[in-house]
């Protein structure tokens, strides 16, 4: 008979296994074998079945694909997803565009997510690409038209909207919806952490390292390392590198 330690560390090995990806556990996993079972399954369970099920329809799969209850995958053959992929219940993922769709390995999408490139045939935009380890808050809205680009291990608080598309206006004589739209595509760079609620306007890269707060809208570029906060965001302190508030420079 296992002593509790061995078996303590027995769970943590079927924790780590189920979750598949290196997981830095910061305690032991004290759940009993029948709460973790059913933990790992509603985690797990119906939605690997479904991820194997979608797995012949899209452009790659690079190993387990999870995919929730009620989630609709269109135009999947321009859906990319690296191995270890989590797309939640309820998710609307629409991989028509130039570039498609790409999830890096261990990518998760939480529940309710909505990513479009595009809603009309003949304007495809460019898409959407995330790079591995990126977590996506409930709720977000990806809409790719100028096309999105996320670095690894991007942190998503829930109803993130990135809006890579601005509607064309600038004609008073003609409805704004007659207009067409004007694309410039948002890019994030690797271990930024994005807010609960936060909105990102077309053109904006924020860049390494850097933090929105909940709430904010960013309309200008955010530098790496940088805490921006508000409406619109503005720069109050620096993570790393130089800080321009402690130099005397004004910020944006």
């Amino acid at each position: 008979m296992l002593s509790p330690a061995h078996m303590s560390d027995f769970k943590e090995r079927v924790y780590r296994a189920a979750v598949g990806r290196d997981v830095t556990l910061r305690g032991p996993v004290t759940p009993t074998w029948g709460e973790l079972a059913a933990y790992l399954w509603q985690r797990g369970g119906w939605a690997r079945l479904r991820g194997w099920a979608q797995r012949p329809r899209l452009g790659a799969c690079g190993g387990r694909l999870l995919i929730g209850a009620r989630v609709r995958l269109m135009f999947p053959r321009h859906i990319y997803v690296g191995r270890n992929v989590l797309i939640a219940d309820d998710s609307y993922v629409s991989g028509f565009s130039t570039g498609g769709v790409r999830l890096g390995d261990h990518v998760r999408i939480r529940e309710g997510a909505w990513i479009q490139a595009t809603s009309v045939l003949d304007q495809p935009g460019v898409g959407l690409t995330i790079g591995d380890g990126t977590y996506v808050g409930p709720r977000a809205v990806f809409g790719a038209g100028g096309g999105i680009t996320i670095g690894r291990r991007v942190l998503f608080g829930s109803c993130v909207h990135l809006l890579a598309e601005n509607h064309a206006m600038s004609d008073p004589s003609i409805p704004i919806q007659a207009q067409g739209v004007t694309r410039a595509g948002i890019t994030i760079g690797d271990d930024a952490w994005v807010g609960d609620s936060v909105i990102v306007l077309d053109g904006v890269t924020i860049g390494r390292g850097a933090v929105i707060g909940a709430g904010s809208v960013v309309t200008r570029d955010v530098a790496d390392g940088a805490i921006a906060v508000g409406n619109p965001a503005r720069e109050i302190r620096r993570r790393f590198g130089a800080d321009p508030a402690a130099a005397g420079a004004p910020t944006q």
